[in-house]
């Protein structure tokens, strides 16, 4: 990485914990896309800079659909981040995806109703980023590794769908999924990886696997109390693959594309673009 660089974490505050994590303190900035969800740890491990950020703020406040997405990812931009490790928690729609393994997903489904922003752009300036490969395949392939080194059960590929929630599923719901054959379902992972690209980061998601969401008939309905228990019998887990795959994303050189993503994917005429959106935008496109 540059000089500077840091990478991202968002997730829970229980990642915070790693071991040898050196904090240096916290900052809540107010971007042009409001504020962020909680205020964001800036902290190192081994040399690496790192910056956590907890999705639905401290104490959990923000539901899915509340998040503020994009002011999340324009901040950890501002502050150097270019590449993010995204921790979820996620159902299962395969038998083969038992609760508590961990999924790379690389599709995504965006079953969202529209109320969350999924784009930095809009307000006379116009752009289309490709999101045909939604995650950064480097990441990925460093996030697999990783889970695999830390001894958890991984599946290194997946289709995510992403829901509007906060409910979980029907079960007519959960079946139809299965049928379209989608892997994971989740409610986080949009607008968050599309606002990533659209802002050139490279972004990747470990998924960890709470419960088999509505379609499984032997098993019991989903939880609250299901879905915390899983979660936090992995967040140990979890924080020992994050800590492994921040230092090998610090110290691999990556080949993607995805720091390139918004190149030439402004469509409005230099002459018809807003000045002061196009200053909002510097940080984003650069």
């Amino acid at each position: 990485m540059e000089n500077g660089e840091r990478i991202g974490i968002i997730g829970g505050t229980g990642l915070y914990a790693l071991d040898g994590i050196v904090t240096e303190g916290t900052v809540e900035p107010v971007t042009p896309c409001g504020s962020v969800s909680s205020p964001i740890v800036l902290a190192s491990l081994d040399g690496v800079k790192l910056a956590f950020l907890a999705r639905h703020g401290a104490g959990h406040v923000h539901s899915p659909s509340e998040v503020p997405y994009a002011a999340n990812i324009y901040a950890l931009k501002a502050l150097g981040v270019r590449r993010i490790i995204s921790v979820s928690a996620v159902g299962s729609l395969k038998s083969r995806i038992a609760p508590r393994d961990m999924v790379i997903p690389d599709q995504l489904w965006d079953r969202t109703k529209g109320i969350r922003r999924s784009t930095f752009f809009g307000g006379g300036i116009v752009a289309h980023v490709s999101f045909g490969e939604p995650y950064c395949p480097c990441m990925r392939e460093i996030l697999a590794a990783s889970a695999l080194e830390a001894g958890a059960s991984v599946h290194p590929k997946g289709d995510y769908v992403c829901i509007e929630g906060p409910a979980f599923s029907t079960r007519a719901e959960s079946r139809i999924y299965r049928a379209m054959g989608c892997d994971i379902i989740g409610m986080t992972a949009i607008p968050e990886a599309k606002l990533a690209r659209e802002a050139n980061m490279c972004y990747s998601t470990l998924a960890l696997v709470t419960d088999y969401d509505a379609w499984h008939e032997s098993e019991e309905e989903v939880t609250v109390e299901m879905v915390v228990a899983n979660m936090n019998a992995n967040t140990a887990l979890a924080g020992r693959v994050v800590a492994i795959a921040a230092r090998a994303a610090a110290s691999r050189e990556f080949t993607c594309r995805c720091r390139a993503a918004s190149t030439n994917a402004v469509m409005t005429a230099p002459e018809r673009r807003d000045p002061g959106r196009m200053e909002e935008l510097k940080v984003v496109l650069s």
